[in-house]
């Protein structure tokens, strides 16, 4: 298959074969091709050339309903739900269960808790708003809208991204019940370990190509699945650990510091140059602590001092001023203003540099971000072109460009890798650690438990707003961390 886009070839040869009742894992870089491999399968796009064959004829997909109507149901990464229905309203959506031009609440409702039971989840009321639901509900709801279909294949974008441990292991339940039912699964992820989980076969695309195509999880090393993704060998993911001095300053304290209803009594210190590792499960209060140091949330009680200035509860320019950078989980919602150029987005904290008698200097602006680019390895290489269009990785790049542009000295990263491939992710780490080494003090937090302990040189492990203990990365293994929050106490 091949597909062209305005000049830029996204797929140059893909090949895929799926078969009934298996998980046929999808791997590949930001950037591979694989969203324009998953939107030509459901008809959003068509093929340049190349034939799409189901269940061995040759046919077409002149659009989303043609794919629907065969039993091909795609659940992307962005939740396709609509908040403001109900969850039957949102299963039935398209396809309303009606006669006579009348709706049929009740048969809907007795319909969607079929559903629901079928995957485990008929605890959910048909009634419930969607809106209410946890992101790992919602992904129930899609799931069981394919499903209200005859579906036959149903194609996961990235369908763990947003879901913790637990989520997921009743994720892996409920993709295994469809499987044995003989419903194929195409799922695309970039974790690795969770392919070995799932998957049964693996395709890899590269740069629009396949450079592998139905390979045996069992009998491929994580190693050639590396090599075939990124074109070289990646020996060591994470970087060398080298913990700051210990005569380093201490550039943020944070004492006694508490939001109500949240965590209460919060106190640690961050050294120039030192990696501060937040561990904790979905829902362990580790984004409410950074939003209250960021001032994003107004702190009940307790101080939050940079390099000696002690700052404003709940002002976030107090925080930016004293050299506090922070980039969120959401990055597209709430880092990026994705139709505004790479430019814009690099210096959207430090207008005030680039001011000129009232007037922003877009050629200053410009400047500033191409050194950026080049210092960042940003792909394209292009100050104009719109965030959207980046990569996970690169549009990740972007928010660190921001803050180095700006000088912060404490930079704050929630969930930096989610949603970002495997080169990418070691390209990011290294960058992390340049920037520790360069003097900067950072706090990480990633629901990869592994993340963390391979990033930080501290970590505090969090669990509900407390802290179960606070030690150094090298005395701690996946294993410890779980147990501790298991257990709910350092004891």
């Amino acid at each position: 298959m091949t597909k062209q886009f305005a000049g830029v070839q996204a797929l140059k040869g893909v090949d895929l074969q799926v078969r009934r009742g298996e998980v046929h894992c999808v791997m590949g870089q930001n950037g591979a091709g694989k969203s324009t491999l998953i939107k030509t399968l459901s008809g959003v796009h068509q093929p340049d050339s190349g034939q799409i064959y189901w269940e061995g004829e040759a046919i077409s997909l002149p659009g989303p309903t043609a794919a629907l109507a065969l039993g091909i149901a795609t659940m992307y990464q962005e939740l396709d739900v609509v908040d403001g229905l109900s969850i039957a309203e949102n299963i039935f959506l398209g396809h309303e269960v009606a006669s006579g031009g009348v709706l049929r609440v009740r048969k809907a409702h007795a319909l969607t808790r079929a559903l629901l039971d079928r995957l485990g989840h008929g605890r959910l009321s048909p009634s419930t708003e969607v809106g209410a639901l946890s992101a790992a509900n919602k992904q129930i709801v899609s799931l069981a809208r394919a499903l209200s279909r005859d579906t036959k294949l149903i194609i996961m974008d990235e369908p763990s991204a947003i879901l913790d441990s637990g989520e997921v292991t009743n994720l892996f339940r409920v993709v295994r019940e469809l499987t044995t039912q003989g419903i194929a699964v195409v799922y695309i992820s970039h974790r690795l370990e969770e392919i070995r989980q799932i998957g049964d076969r693996i395709s890899v695309i590269k740069d629009g190509r396949s450079t592998a195509t139905g390979l045996d999880v069992r009998d491929t090393p994580r190693a050639e699945l590396i090599r075939l993704m990124t074109g070289r060998d990646i020996e060591n993911v994470f970087p060398e650990r080298r913990p700051p001095a210990a005569d380093a300053p201490v550039v943020l304290a944070v004492e006694d510091l508490e939001l109500d209803g949240h965590f209460d009594r919060l106190s640690f210190t961050l050294r120039a140059g030192e990696v501060l590792g937040l561990a904790g499960l979905v829902g362990s209060k580790r984004s409410e602590i950074i939003e209250t140091i960021y001032g994003a949330r107004k702190a009940s009680s307790g101080t939050v001092t940079v390099q000696g200035k002690v700052l404003r509860p709940g002002s976030v320019t107090s925080a930016v001023d004293a050299g506090i950078g922070l980039s969120p989980e959401e990055r597209k919602s709430q880092g990026l203003i994705l139709d505004e150029p790479v430019f814009k987005n690099v210096t959207l904290s430090t207008f005030g540099r680039f001011a000129r008698a009232g007037y922003l200097d877009e050629a200053a602006e410009r400047q500033a971000a191409r050194e950026q680019i080049a210092a960042l390895e940003l792909r394209p290489a292009d100050p104009d072109r719109p965030a959207r269009t980046l990569s996970g990785g690169n549009q990740q790049k972007i928010l660190l460009g921001r803050w180095l542009v700006h000088g912060t000295s404490v930079l704050l990263l929630d969930e930096p890798t989610r949603g970002v491939d495997v080169g990418a992710r070691a390209e990011i780490y290294e960058l992390i650690r340049a920037l520790a080494d360069a003097g900067t003090a950072i706090i990480v937090i990633s629901s990869e438990i592994e993340e963390v302990l391979g990033l930080a040189d501290t970590v505090l492990v969090i669990d509900d707003g407390r802290v179960l203990t606070q030690t150094n990365a090298s005395d701690l293994d996946e294993h410890r961390v779980l147990d501790l929050i298991m257990k709910g106490s350092a004891a």
